[in-house]
């Protein structure tokens, strides 16, 4: 274990508050950073829920910065997206001071946080996510794209899975959908997949995808009909699936969050040597 110093920084303010990030850097640092995208159907926690997943990169030497963003219902689509764009600009801009390479950043995020780096990883620079201005630099100065990207059990079709809430009666997801998106348009629109298939992306870094066996939240047929997208643009992603677990169960450190992190790890480490 390294030792790891944490602290919180304000990237950015937009519409009368300030988002931060909790910075996770290793006393051993290998000179690369990730930004880390918390989950909560688009809806709930923050930049603290992935600590667990966030020290144990951190303890490989990786610069971890786990991002805030505005979430439902008080904001909407692309809200959460455009502000991780911006956290990604940030990070970048302090490339230097931080002592990582600014072209090998990486994106990791869980559940709807998968999807939001899906989303932004595929269309970075786009003008909808240029609209979040980073502090103490020039709106746009800086690129949002990333060299890879790991989607750990991502909400990867936000309309497929509204519809999947309403079939089996999770209505907590329902409102959760209804306040970030507003609207089942919203939710197509927002579709990883529609992205894909209407080559809309800007940019395909490399991808890893993980599923849980057991995941009541996201559908086996979501993530199948994800790899399949990415197949039929000649994108062969990195897929773990790990039988028997349930939903988000990273969020909590055990034996199989370590196994996690170390399909992770293997994901990675290969990309920074390039």
């Amino acid at each position: 274990m390294t030792n790891i110093k944490e602290r919180d920084i304000r990237f950015a303010t937009t519409h009368g508050a300030d988002l931060l990030g909790r910075l996770y850097e290793p006393q051993d640092s290998i000179g690369h950073g990730i930004v880390m995208v918390h989950g909560g159907a688009w809806t709930a926690n923050d930049r603290h829920t992935p600590s667990v997943m966030s020290r144990l990169l951190a303890n490989r030497g990786l610069v971890v910065f786990s991002l805030d963003f505005r979430c439902g219902p008080a904001f909407q689509h692309p809200s959460a997206s455009a502000d991780i764009a911006a956290g990604i600009r940030y990070f970048r801009s302090r490339a230097d001071s931080l002592g990582i390479n600014a072209d090998k950043i990486g994106l990791i995020g869980s559940s709807s946080g998968g999807h939001l780096v899906l989303f932004t990883a595929l269309q970075p620079n786009i003008p909808m996510h240029q609209t979040t201005p980073i502090l103490d630099s020039e709106q746009g100065s800086a690129d949002a794209s990333v060299a890879y990207v790991v989607a750990l059990w991502p909400v990867s079709n936000p309309l497929a899975r509204f519809e999947y809430a309403l079939e089996i009666g999770r209505q907590e997801l329902v409102r959760a959908h209804q306040g970030y998106f507003g609207s089942r348009e919203t939710m197509h629109q927002a579709s990883v997949q529609r992205v894909i298939r209407s080559r809309e992306f800007t940019h395909l870094p490399p991808t890893f995808i993980v599923q849980p066996g057991e995941d009541a939240n996201v559908p086996q047929f979501m993530t199948n009909d994800l790899l399949a997208a990415f197949r039929g643009v000649g994108h062969e992603v990195d897929y773990l699936h790990m039988p028997g677990l349930p939903h988000a169960f990273a969020y909590e450190a055990s034996a199989d969050t370590d196994r996690c992190e170390a399909g992770v790890w293997d994901f990675i480490s290969p990309l920074l040597k390039n």
